[in-house]
């Protein structure tokens, strides 16, 4: 494959319940730290769900001034900040002789939630006047994209992916390709969520897909066997993806190469997955496919281990059919376990700890967890980090309609 169709990763930022940039959030997750705490961005005695992983002490005034702030949702907060983290840690300027060659793709499984129930109480209350002309522009998903690329001067293809707890992970792929076939040099991409909101937080309860545990240190607890349900958070994660050609010849830090991408549906339920994970599956033999890599190449696994009930099972499953007697070679965690779960967000800060997993030599631990399920039989990594060389890492992510996305990311060499 010549320079031009490799693809590898500069940069990364990050907002997420765990940490503020990268580093730190990377020291927290090997560390085991548990981003989980008390409910309280909404009244916890409205609702089933008493905990949630909560984005703390950030700042909007750290990444832009406050009439810009006025104008974002928090989840496009989140995403700004994270792009221009990102930015700075690649160390690439975008002038006006590169940025119709650097794009930007930002997915968000739901987008300004928290704006549609605050103009909308405005509407009832007081009429029509009285919602913000900013009402639809702070609503719409693909305004974190819109706001990066405004914000940092990106003129090359803008676009969202809303997939649902996929977004992420099919923004970054889609981005990967976007570079591959030459239509961009350069790619800012991730996902942003903020959906602890009242109307979030009642839907996801009353489909009974978030956990009724009120103990912030056993909630989240992904593969355990006493598992309940999921923990909702909030965050963003943003990459730097850079043709290789680009990245060397400005002599940038590479963390990893993008290596391959699937993407799936299951064509099968509305919010269940397909049973035996038989979507999750085909998007993981795809990515491998598109790698040109072997099961047996993948050291890492990071799931999307919700903590459901279904999801875990199903995605143990079709790691065994995908891998064979290799899953039990391989080291698999979830760290939803610290993070909760970004819905849209998700795969792309599970993307960072992937790469970082690849860098750095050590596979976060899969915290909480103290019980086998006898349908949950790989190595999860329980409770700890593991110091170990990783060559080659996937990550995957399954959505409600279906969606099945899969990345695959391997050690940088010449």
């Amino acid at each position: 494959m010549s320079e031009n169709n490799r693809v590898v990763i500069t940069g990364m930022g990050t907002v997420n319940p765990v940490g503020l940039d990268a580093a730190s959030s990377w020291k927290n997750i090997t560390n085991g730290m548990n981003g989980i705490g008390e409910l309280t961005r909404l009244n916890k005695e409205e609702f089933p769900m008493k905990v949630a992983a909560e984005v703390q002490d950030f700042e909007a005034s750290d990444f832009f001034d406050g009439k810009d702030a006025r104008k974002m949702d928090r989840f496009t907060q989140f995403a700004v900040a994270s792009a221009k983290m990102a930015l700075k840690d690649a160390d690439y300027t975008i002038t006006d002789d590169n940025a119709e060659q650097v794009g930007v793709w930002i997915g968000s499984g739901i987008g300004g939630m928290e704006t549609y129930e605050e103009q909308f109480n405005k509407f009832k209350e007081k009429g029509y006047k009285r919602v913000s002309p900013f009402f639809v522009p702070m609503m719409i998903p693909d305004m974190a994209s819109g706001h990066v690329s405004i914000m940092t001067g990106a003129k090359g293809i803008n676009s969202c992916t809303v997939t649902a707890c996929a977004s992420g992970t099919n923004s970054i792929g889609d981005a990967f390709k976007v570079i591959q076939r030459g239509d961009a040099n350069v790619m800012i991409t991730g996902g942003a969520e903020a959906p602890i909101t009242n109307m979030a937080v009642a839907g996801f309860s009353t489909a009974k897909a978030i956990t009724t545990n009120d103990d912030p240190d056993s909630a989240s607890r992904p593969f355990d066997k006493n598992r309940d349900g999921f923990v909702m958070g909030e965050g963003a994660g943003v990459l730097i993806l850079e043709s290789l050609e680009s990245a060397k010849s400005r002599g940038a830090h590479i963390y990893a190469e993008i290596k391959g991408y699937g993407a799936t549906g299951d064509a099968y339920h509305l919010t269940a997955p397909a049973p035996e994970g038989e979507g999750a599956v085909r998007s993981m033999q795809k990515a491998l496919d598109d790698a040109d890599l072997q099961p047996e190449d993948i050291e890492y696994v990071n799931a999307h281990g919700t903590s459901t009930a279904y999801n875990d099972e199903y995605e143990t499953t079709a790691l065994k059919t995908v891998f064979g007697d290799h899953a039990y070679q391989m080291d698999v965690s979830s760290t939803k376990s610290m993070t909760g779960h970004l819905l849209g967000a998700a795969g792309a800060i599970e993307a960072i700890f992937t790469l970082k997993a690849i860098e750095e030599g050590i596979v976060p631990p899969t915290i909480n967890y103290k019980e086998e399920d006898p349908a949950c039989d790989l190595h999860y990594v329980p409770n700890e980090k593991k110091e170990r060389e990783v060559k080659a890492a996937l990550s995957n992510s399954l959505g409600f309609g279906g969606h099945n996305a899969t990345l695959i990311f391997q050690k940088y060499e010449e």
